[in-house]
């Protein structure tokens, strides 16, 4: 491929990732909270059904926690992406590095650290310039 192939592909390929870079940042955020955990100390934050008759969350009473529903869901096109706007991937050897493009994947985390037998060992590096998410090991 000449270079003004690869020219005239890069500002669209640019322009998807700015756009989902924007759906990311302006999705709704909604923490949804266990009934009265704000109130009872033992009750943990994490979320459960009301099912009660008088349940005010169950009733949807103004003033009260929201109630999860399908209409919370994240748009398809964002889903499980990194805020970069690329597809993070799980990583557990160098093998694994192979098939990813630089442009669409990051590595979000590796599987598990590496064990005595490989630390001594010296890494390979990957192939090519692969962006590593904030954490990864």
């Amino acid at each position: 491929m000449s270079s003004e192939a690869v020219a005239r592909v890069r500002p669209a390929e640019l322009r998807q990732r700015r756009l989902l870079q924007f759906k990311i940042s302006r999705k709704l955020r909604v923490r949804f909270v266990r009934y009265l955990s704000w109130r009872i100390g033992r009750l943990d934050e994490s979320w459960r059904k009301p099912k009660g008759i008088d349940n005010k969350v169950r009733l949807q009473y103004k003033g009260y926690p929201p109630l999860v529903k399908v209409g919370y869901r994240t748009d398809s096109s964002i889903r499980g992406r990194h805020p970069s706007g690329l597809i993070p991937v799980v990583v557990s050897n160098v093998k694994e590095l192979e098939g990813l493009s630089p442009s669409t994947h990051i590595v979000s985390r590796h599987q598990r650290p590496p064990g005595a037998r490989r630390r001594g060992a010296p890494s390979p590096g990957p192939p090519y310039p692969l962006t590593l998410a904030y954490g990864a090991c």
